[in-house]
């Protein structure tokens, strides 16, 4: 009798719709494992958006934990010719600046030759002069140099060598470069630095290269007044002239220049502050919210470590601030509602900021590392968010139960599938044995009917 390859041709039957029932019944089991690792993954998750909404928290409280902030000065100018950036330590007040000189960088190019001229037949030192003279304003063209520099030119050098050895030179205090006047090439010597006495004014030495006088342009310095006292400066940014402040020119002209207290930013982070408590709140809410019902209630309802780290920081936003003025945040115009939240008395806060900043200093950056408020809370968001806290050891702990149940997952799942390889090779025999019963029944069928014909046959 042929062997059966597919199960059900000996019998007939749907065997293989039946093994497949059986499967489909027999990975059932398999759900609550995928349900609990789905569990773990939101809690994970969850704990991921608690940990953003720290973070933007944190941010805001670091911002309040740096005395500077307090005392920033900031500043604002009438024209874009003086453009102003002030530091901690500005001196507030108003001045006037006049412009009438911007600082420039010296030239001077050489006279006009052909590129492929040999303008050094032997070696050759170049000399560069430094140092632009001005009397009562007035440029003294015959006036020796300050300074000098030499630099060796190699025999045998066209106008394109001389340029490459001096841009070699790190120290020559000039940049070269090549110009096409049209009838030849010219040799442009250019200052790196703004001002007079860095202003290159001739060279010479190279036999068949000179300077053209007609082309020379002296650097200047900067010139300005502010509130009547003259000021002079090699580059157009001036230093010290007001105390941590720089002033960047770049025009001639008038400006009124105003430093005053940074009150809006000190406000601003005072308001960031609030909100990133806030929005921490609400973040905590949702993932906290008990309906009764599990489709609806928050992803960590009930966890102990987000009602730790909720006691926490209530605690330390509430505990009283010791050697401040300012001991607690009623006191700044900022109080729990009944929701959590943190409100905001804007005019209350706003006097405070203006007349007493040190005090507001006090609370929140404190004198020592942890002693304001700011300090306070900073710490406790290094603990909460710290590779060893209670946040990255809730989602260690999720993710080692989520190892576990992956393990447990293929476990099943191979169990299941030797189950159903079982049913399999006892549906095959079945099917043998239902084919060969089938074959038997046939055989004898055929048996009876040629009895049947013969006993006719003979009546």
């Amino acid at each position: 009798m042929a062997t059966i390859t597919s199960l059900g041709v000996g019998s007939g039957l749907d065997l293989n719709g039946l093994v497949d029932q059986l499967r489909n019944a027999e990975r059932q089991k398999l759900i609550p494992i995928t349900q609990q690792k789905n569990q773990q993954q939101t809690k994970i998750s969850a704990f991921g958006r608690l940990q953003s909404a720290l973070s933007r928290f944190q941010e805001s409280v670091v911002a309040l934990d740096d005395a500077k902030l307090f005392s920033s000065q900031k500043s604002t100018s009438s024209s874009d010719a003086v453009r102003v950036t002030t530091s901690a330590d500005a001196t507030a007040g108003y001045y006037d600046i006049n412009v009438t000189q911007l600082a420039r960088a010296g030239s001077i190019a050489s006279n006009s030759v052909a590129m492929e001229t040999v303008l050094a037949e032997v070696d050759a030192t170049l000399t560069l002069d430094f140092g632009a003279t001005y009397q009562d304003g007035v440029l003294q063209p015959s006036v020796e140099p300050l300074s000098s520099y030499s630099i060796t030119i190699s025999a045998g050098s066209t106008l394109a060598t001389i340029r490459d050895q001096i841009n070699a030179d790190q120290n020559a205090g000039v940049s070269a470069s090549i110009v096409n006047d049209g009838t030849g090439y010219r040799l442009a010597l250019n200052s790196k630095d703004t001002g007079a006495v860095a202003s290159v004014t001739g060279f010479s030495g190279v036999a068949g290269l000179s300077a053209d006088d007609a082309t020379y342009r002296a650097g200047t310095d900067a010139a300005l007044q502010m509130n009547g006292i003259s000021i002079t400066s090699a580059n157009n940014r001036v230093e010290g002239a007001i105390q941590g402040v720089s002033l960047d020119l770049t025009a001639t002209g008038k400006s009124s220049v105003v430093i005053e207290r940074d009150t809006e930013a000190l406000k601003e982070a005072i308001q960031n502050f609030v909100s990133g408590y806030n929005e921490l709140k609400s973040t905590l809410g949702r993932l906290t919210l008990a309906t009764g019902d599990r489709d609806t209630a928050g992803d960590l309802v009930g966890d102990n470590t987000v009602r730790s780290i909720e006691g926490r920081l209530r605690r330390d936003l509430l505990t009283s601030v010791e050697d401040s003025e300012l001991g607690v945040l009623s006191q700044l115009g900022l109080a729990l509602d009944l929701r959590g939240r943190l409100g905001l008395d804007e005019t209350k806060l706003d006097a405070l900021i203006a007349s007493e900043p040190d005090a507001l200093s006090g609370f929140f950056a404190g004198t020592t590392k942890q002693g304001g408020l700011a300090g306070r809370l900073t710490g406790a968001m290094d603990e909460l968010l710290g590779d060893k806290g209670p946040i990255q050891g809730a989602i260690e702990n999720a993710e080692k139960r989520m190892a576990r149940l992956d393990d447990r997952f293929i476990r099943s799942e191979a169990m299941i599938e030797r189950t159903v390889s079982r049913y399999r090779t006892q549906f095959a025999q079945l099917d043998v044995m239902l084919g060969q019963m089938n074959s038997m029944s046939m055989y004898l069928t055929q048996q009876f009917d040629a009895l049947s014909a013969q006993t006719v046959r003979k009546r």
